[in-house]
């Protein structure tokens, strides 16, 4: 059971390990290129307003049953 949970924690520091380092190299890119910074954050913004109008949508139908 010592050998699966090593492999499995091994597993686990190598894919944290991976996504830090592609988070970083986004980070460096965004900053490096500032149209792609800008299409990020129209994204986001988006993302985010999008989220509002589903929340409203969600929440309007709830109230009608």
């Amino acid at each position: 059971m010592t050998v699966p949970r090593f492999f499995l924690t091994l597993f686990i520091f190598i894919c944290v390990l991976a996504g830090s380092s592609v988070f970083a190299l986004a980070i460096c890119l965004m900053l490096r290129f500032p149209p792609l910074l800008i299409a990020v954050m129209l994204g986001c913004g988006l993302f985010a307003c999008h989220l509002r109008k589903a929340d409203t949508r969600i929440s309007s139908s709830a109230k009608q049953r």
